[in-house]
């Protein structure tokens, strides 16, 4: 009887042994869709963070006395885009259910991250063309 003992005890320890990596997978799997969450709201909150910016500069653009009312008509034109890309990501953005399996989750977050960082870029490039045609509009003060 204890030879048996001593004989399950080790066979036990290999089994619970093969087991522990998949649940150690798992869990690690679990975080690292948490994490691709957790990156692309971040993300969004950051772009959030610049809408002010972006209502500030179409309105600037709309009283800036210049020559070129057409690059300044563009330029408010990217922003509004800009603000309707981010308003359309978040209206069609659906965190999936826990019942979704994690490699579709990542898939889903993975996807999300290349459509907010698109909206990133256009932030960006219609921001600082604003304020780069805004810095070389001729100020009011300037004689004529």
């Amino acid at each position: 009887m204890k030879v048996s003992r001593l004989l399950f005890l080790p066979l036990a320890a290999v089994l619970l042994a093969s087991t522990l990596p998949g649940c150690l997978s798992l869990q690690s799997e679990e975080q690292k869709a948490e994490a691709a969450e957790k990156a692309l709201l971040a993300r969004h909150d950051e772009l959030m963070a610049q809408m002010d910016q972006v209502y500030a500069l179409r309105q600037q653009l709309q009283k800036t006395p210049g020559a070129d009312t057409v690059a300044a008509g563009r330029h408010r034109r990217a922003l509004v885009a800009a603000n309707a890309g981010m308003l359309d990501w978040m209206h069609q953005y659906r965190k999936p259910a826990d019942s979704v399996t994690v490699d579709r989750r990542l898939a889903y977050y993975a996807a999300q991250q290349q459509r907010i960082d698109s909206v990133g870029h256009l932030f960006r490039t219609s921001l600082d063309s604003a304020r780069r045609l805004l810095e070389a509009a001729p100020s009011t003060s300037s004689p004529r």
